[in-house]
This record gives C-alpha cells, structure tokens and sequence, in this order.
C-alpha cells in the first residue's frame, strides 16, 4: 500500500479507506514501505487523522519493507519515472510483494515503470484491487464512490 492509499483512506471512508479495512480484516497480507509510513504521517495533519493512522498501523499487522541502501537507490533509477520513488520501487522488488495498491500515477502508469518492475509487481488502483482480489462489484464500489463519514456512520449502524 502506498502512502497515497493510507493518507486518502484515512481522511475519506471512500475506495482507499475500504483497501485499508480489508487490511485490518486480515484478507491480505500486508506490506508497507517504510518511506511510505513516513509520507502518510507528514500529510495528515489533523490529530483525528494522526490518530487513525496510528490506529490502523498498530492493527494491521503489517510487515515494514526497510528502505534500500543509496547504493542501491542509485542502481535502479531506471525503474520508475519519479527518482522520488524509486526506493518504494526497489523496496517492493526486495520484500517480494505481489500487488501495490496506489493510486501514483508514477506507479499506475505502465509508460512510468520499467517492464522489469511490472513483471514482478502488480500495481492496482484502490479500486481495481476491491474489485479484481476482494470480488467488490461495481454497484458496491459505486456506493461509496464518494461517500462521507456521515454515510459510513450510518452503514455501520445498520448493520
């Protein structure tokens, strides 16, 4: 997951924020680069939200991908367009990760990583993830495709 899905799902109960649930649901194995965890915690900037993330991030049982040498930042910069995230991307090839859910269109993009990259790692949207692993249907991704708090409230009591 990219710090891009953890900030939206904390601060929106839309795609993302249901990415994250399934997380503390334990229907995925979760892995989050460390840079990632660093980024959501700089971009959240209300203590609600500081406090959700630390919330999620205590629950989820998540394994941190470390961050990569400089040494070998620099041996892969050919592995997505924005050198920014070049260690998210050599982090992911290190930890063996399957599927990254973000929504960075440097990761989404197939014109934006290397081939190398996309052969071993699956980038998926928040919601193209809920639909293609967890069987969301459209009509259920539609529902809360712009969905507030006030709503989620109101489903989670009901139910």
């Amino acid at each position: 997951m990219d710090a891009n899905v953890l900030i939206a799902g904390t601060r929106l109960p839309r795609w993302p924020h249901e990415v994250m649930r399934a997380a503390l649901g334990d229907f995925v194995d979760l892995a989050l680069p460390g840079q990632a965890i660093v980024e959501a915690g700089r971009h959240l900037t209300t203590p609600a939200q500081i406090e959700a993330l630390r919330f999620f991030l205590d629950r989820s049982h998540y394994q941190e991908l470390p961050m990569p040498s400089p040494s070998d930042v620099r041996d892969n910069l050919d592995l997505i367009r924005s050198e920014k995230d070049v260690p998210i991307a050599v982090a992911l090839l290190a930890g063996e990760v399957d599927i990254f859910v973000s929504s960075d269109r440097d990761f989404t993009d197939p014109s934006a990583t290397a081939e190398r990259f996309r052969a071993r790692v699956r980038v998926m949207l928040p919601a193209v993830f809920l639909r293609d692993v967890l069987g969301w249907s459209s009509e259920a991704l539609e529902a809360i495709r712009i969905r507030t708090w006030a709503e989620r409230t109101a489903q989670a009591e009901e139910a």
